[in-house]
């Protein structure tokens, strides 16, 4: 609706990962470049956590696009497998047959076509999306695949992509041996709120904007507070904003438009709540004052009344 009004080819703020709009500051850059490097060398189970709309989807998303064509990615999208319903999974998604077969029956052909992928000088890799919500017993059956290997290299690669809560499973005395078979973990980080307005540029400017920046320096600290640098609350309330805008007929995003985004966002209404009525307080706090001033001033007017009229 308001892309022609600031000279878009799309909407910058869309919710799902697109990698056109990958922003590699605030580390993001750096974790994907070791995640290919971990990857592409064969170097056992990967972890990535970050909070829910941290940006871990996108990132798989451009781990996958950055892959040479030797490596074939598999995904576990769905995490409530059970442990023989994750290696018929994941047969499925090599193209395997499954069909009628038993389990043992899956899991030697499984074996037979990664030796064979190998053989043809291919990798396999398997990234596990929303890891922490994987059973306990399957994230051990799918650290058992990670057996799969030749005297060089595993046959299977797999990434875990999970929320912080992942790390505490981890912790478990029963997740020992899957703990110890993770050779990189990395973080993804909330957005620093030095870097908020400079991500809302990046992601305008790929969208086609070639102009002077649309948010003030005061809107994007605004959104960065009331997002708490999660990246997907900056991109619904950097959108709605947007849209305040347009319906306003500016041409600049100011934090007018950010109160009424915030105040349509319910993840943001708490922090709205301290940012929007910081002034009012103040202004209500200062009006107290005064009121007790003026009481204990007119207190004391009357009891000097009092004293002189037992004179007159």
């Amino acid at each position: 609706m308001y892309q022609s009004h600031f000279q878009l080819r799309e909407s910058p703020f869309g919710i799902t990962p697109n990698p056109a709009f990958f922003y590699s500051g605030n580390t993001r850059g750096e974790i994907l470049e070791a995640l290919l490097y971990a990857v592409c060398h064969g170097e056992g189970i990967i972890k990535v956590t970050g909070e829910v709309g941290a940006g871990k989807t996108m990132l798989c998303r451009m781990l996958e696009s950055r892959l040479p064509p030797h490596i074939e990615v598999i995904y576990l999208v769905n995490p409530n497998l059970s442990p023989v319903e994750v290696q018929f999974a994941i047969a499925a998604e090599l193209g395997l047959p499954t069909r009628g077969f038993r389990v043992d029956e899956v899991q030697r052909g499984l074996h037979a076509h990664l030796i064979e992928r190998h053989g043809q000088g291919q990798q396999v890799v398997l990234l596990v999306e929303e890891a922490q919500a994987m059973p306990l017993e399957t994230l051990e059956a799918i650290r058992l695949l990670t057996n799969l290997e030749t005297a060089r290299s595993k046959l299977l690669q797999i990434v875990l992509f999970g929320q912080p809560e992942l790390d505490q499973h981890l912790e478990l005395s029963s997740m020992r041996q899957l703990r110890e078979r993770i050779t990189h973990s990395f973080h993804v980080p909330a957005m620093a709120p030095g870097l908020v307005a400079e991500f809302l540029d990046f992601r305008l400017r790929a969208a086609g904007h070639d102009g002077p920046a649309v948010f003030s320096a005061a809107a994007a600290k605004m959104i960065g507070d009331s997002s708490e640098g999660i990246v997907r609350r900056i991109n619904i309330l950097a959108d709605k904003a947007l849209l305040a805008a347009f319906a306003d007929d500016a041409d600049v995003v100011d934090k007018r438009h950010v109160r009424a985004a915030i105040s349509e966002s319910p993840f943001g209404r708490g922090r709205a709540g301290t940012l929007l009525n910081r002034r009012p307080a103040r202004l209500f706090n200062r009006t107290v004052a005064i009121g007790c001033l003026l009481g204990l001033l007119i207190g004391a007017i009357w009891l000097s009344v009092l004293a002189v009229a037992p004179n007159l």
